[in-house]
C-alpha cells in the first residue's frame, strides 16, 4: 500500500492538501458562527449581520475547496487503481506457463476488478480521509487552545481514548478482510464456470440447477462481507459511545469556563462543534483504521514491480542456424510418464511431423520447445546452446505455435491476425493467402474489419484456425509449431494451408497430426511416430517415415 501511495504523491498530496484546507475552512467557519452568536447575545445587530455575511462568503469558499478536492482525489484513485492492475498484470505475466494454468482465470479476473475495487474502498479512500480528518482534529485543537487551555486539555482527553479502543480489534478485521478476499475470488471462479455452463444447464432442462447453484455462490461471496460489516458497524457503535460520552464531558468544561466569564459567551454555541470535529474525526479515524486493516488481504496477490530490469529480455537468442537437437529427453506429469528417453533432431528449414495415438506426448514435445514446461530430464539444443539458457519469452520470439483450441479476442479478424503491430498490406495480404483466409472475407459482413465475436463465436472452427494460422505467418517466425492447427479444415482448406507451409523454404515446420495420409508423409523432411510411455524406452520415437 506504502508503495502506490508513494507512487502517486503528487496526486495524493494535491488531494491531502485540499482536504486540509477543507477542515481549516470549516474550522474557521465555526470561530465565525461563535462570534455571530455572541454579537446576537449582546443584542448587537449589525455585528451580527456582518458576521452572518462573512460567514456565507466562508462557506462558498469551504464547498468550492471541497469540489475540487473531490476531483483531485478521483484522479488520485484512478491512478493508484491503474498502477495496481499494471503490477497485477506483470505478476501474472511472470508466472510461467504451468503456474498460470494452475489458477482458475476467474480468481485473476477478480483479482483485477473486485480486489481493486476493494482496495479503493478500503484503502485509497480511508487513508485520503483520514489525512483529512487529522487536520480537522489539528484545526479544532488549535481553535480550543485559542479559547483556553482547559478546552484543549478536555481534547487530549478525547484523543487518547478514541485512538486506544481502534486497538483492541485490529487483528479481528484483519482476518474478516481475508475471509472476503477468498470468498470473492472462490465465488468469482465458480460464477464463471456456472455462466460459461449455461447453455449445457438450459438445454437440458435444468434451470433449477443454475439457480440453486446460483444462489449458493451470492450466498458464499455475501456471508463473510455481512460479519465484516456487522462487525464493524458493531464497533462504530462501540466507539460511537465513546464519541457521545467525550463531548458531553468537553460541553461540561466550556459551560463551566463561559459560566466564569473565562470565555465568551458565544464560544457555547460552536465549542462543542469544534469539539465534535475532534471526537468524530478520531471516530471516522478509528473505521478507517479498522477498514486499513482489512484491506491488507487484497494486496497479497500484487508483486510491486519498481520499473527495475525485468528477466524479460527483448533479444539474446539469435534465429535457428543449424538444428534443435533433443537428447535423452524425459517428462512425466505428476507421477505419469510421458516422454522416456527420447532423442530427435530437426534441421533448420526441415518439414517435420508427429504422429502417434493419443497420450504419447506430441503437444508436451511442442510446449517442452517452447519452454512452458521446464520440469524436464535430459536436454533441448538450440544450435548447441541448452534451451535452459534462454527465458520462454526469448524462445518464443523464435517460434509461432498453432493449437487446435483456438482462441480469438472479441475484435477484428485485422487485429486478431496483426495483434495491433502495423504490416503492410503486400504482408497481410500474403498471409490472408497462405492461410485460405481470403476465399472467406469476401463472405463477411465487414471484411478484416469483421467483429469475431467472444472466444471468436461468429466465426466456424476452421475460419478460427485459419485467421490463427494467418497470425502466426504474417508475424513471420523462423520456427512453426503446429498442434493439429488444421484438424477443423475441409481437404481443399487445409491442402492449400499445409503446401504453403511445405513450401517455404526458410520455414521450420513441426506439425503434430493424428492422420497422415501415406502420400502427405512423403511431403515431410521425417515423420516421428511416437509411442506412449508405458516401458523403459518407451515415449522415444518408434519409426521414422522419410
Amino acid at each position: 500500500m506504502k508503495y502506490y501511495l508513494k507512487k502517486s504523491w503528487k496526486k495524493i498530496s494535491l488531494a491531502c492538501f485540499l482536504g486540509l484546507a477543507c477542515e481549516g475552512v470549516y474550522v474557521v467557519i465555526q470561530l465565525i458562527m461563535m462570534r455571530g452568536f455572541d454579537a446576537a447575545i449582546n443584542l448587537d445587530f449589525r455585528s451580527f449581520l456582518i458576521w452572518t455575511a462573512l460567514n456565507l462568503g466562508v462557506y462558498g469558499l469551504y464547498l468550492a475547496l471541497a469540489a475540487l478536492e473531490g476531483v483531485l482525489e478521483a484522479r488520485a484513485v484512478r491512478a493508484m487503481n491503474n498502477a495496481v492492475r499494471h503490477d497485477l498484470y506483470l505478476s501474472l505475466l511472470d508466472k510461467s506457463h504451468a503456474a498460470y494454468h494452475s489458477q482458475d482465470t476467474g480468481e485473476y479476473i477478480s483479482w483485477l476488478t473486485t480486489n481493486v475495487k476493494q482496495i479503493e474502498r478500503l484503502a485509497w479512500e480511508p487513508f485520503i480521509s483520514c489525512v483529512s480528518q487529522i487536520g480537522l482534529i489539528v484545526w479544532c485543537i488549535l481553535a480550543l487552545i485559542s479559547l483556553h487551555w482547559l478546552m484543549l486539555a478536555a481534547g487530549l482527553v478525547s484523543v487518547v481514548v478514541m485512538l486506544a479502543v481502534p486497538k483492541l480489534f485490529q487483528k479481528r478485521m484483519e482476518r474478516l478482510g481475508a475471509d472476503c478476499a477468498a470468498a470473492e475470488a472462490e465465488g468469482v471462479s465458480k460464477l464463471k464456470d456456472l455462466l460459461s455452463g449455461f447453455d449445457v444447464l438450459r438445454s437440458f432442462g435444468h434451470a433449477d440447477r443454475f439457480l440453486d447453484q446460483g444462489n449458493a455462490v451470492s450466498d458464499r461471496i455475501e456471508a463473510p462481507n455481512c460479519r465484516r460489516s456487522s462487525t464493524q458497524n458493531a464497533l462504530s457503535c462501540f466507539t460511537g459511545f465513546f464519541s457521545i460520552a467525550l463531548q458531553i464531558f468537553q460541553q461540561v468544561v466550556t459551560v463551566a469556563l463561559a459560566f466564569q466569564g473565562k470565555i465568551i459567551l458565544g464560544a457555547m454555541a460552536s465549542a462543542s462543534n469544534l469539539t465534535a470535529g475532534i471526537v468524530n474525526g478520531l471516530r471516522t479515524i478509528a473505521t478507517h483504521r479498522m477498514s486499513l486493516a482489512s484491506a491488507k488481504p487484497y494486496f497479497k496477490n500484487i508483486t510491486v514491480h519498481t520499473g527495475e530490469a525485468r528477466a524479460r529480455a527483448e533479444d539474446g537468442m539469435d534465429p535457428l542456424n543449424d538444428a534443435i537437437t533433443i537428447e535423452g529427453l524425459h517428462f512425466r506429469y505428476g507421477e505419469k510418464p510421458i516422454l522416456q528417453e527420447l532423442s530427435l533432431q530437426f534441421r533448420k528449414g526441415g518439414k517435420y511431423a508427429l504422429t502417434g495415438p493419443s497420450g504419447c506426448g506430441k503437444s508436451t514435445l511442442l510446449k517442452l520447445l517452447l519452454g512452458w514446461l521446464p520440469d524436464y530430464g535430459g536436454a533441448i539444443r538450440f544450435d548447441g546452446r541448452d534451451a535452459k539458457d534462454f527465458t520462454p519469452e526469448q524462445l518464443q520470439k523464435q517460434m509461432s505455435y498453432i493449437e487446435q483450441n483456438v482462441f480469438l479476442f472479441n475484435s477484428t479478424i485485422r487485429d486478431n491476425i496483426t495483434l495491433g503491430e502495423d504490416f503492410s498490406e503486400d504482408q497481410l495480404q500474403k498471409a490472408l493467402r497462405d492461410s485460405a483466409l481470403i476465399g472467406d472475407l469476401a463472405s463477411m459482413p465487414d471484411g478484416l474489419d469483421t467483429v469475431v465475436g467472444e472466444e471468436g463465436g461468429n466465426l466456424s472452427g476452421g475460419q478460427k484456425q485459419r485467421v490463427a494460422i494467418a497470425r502466426a505467418l504474417i508475424h513471420d517466425r523462423s520456427i512453426l509449431l503446429v498442434d493439429e492447427g488444421t484438424s477443423a479444415l475441409d481437404q481443399r482448406n487445409a491442402d492449400i494451408v499445409e503446401k504453403s507451409l511445405l513450401a517455404n523454404p526458410n520455414l521450420t515446420l513441426i506439425l503434430v497430426s493424428h492422420h497422415l495420409t501415406p502420400e502427405r508423409k512423403g511431403q515431410f523432411t521425417q515423420v516421428f511416430d511416437l509411442q506412449p510411455a508405458a516401458g523403459e524406452h518407451s515415449g522415444e520415437a518408434a519409426s521414422f517415415f522419410p
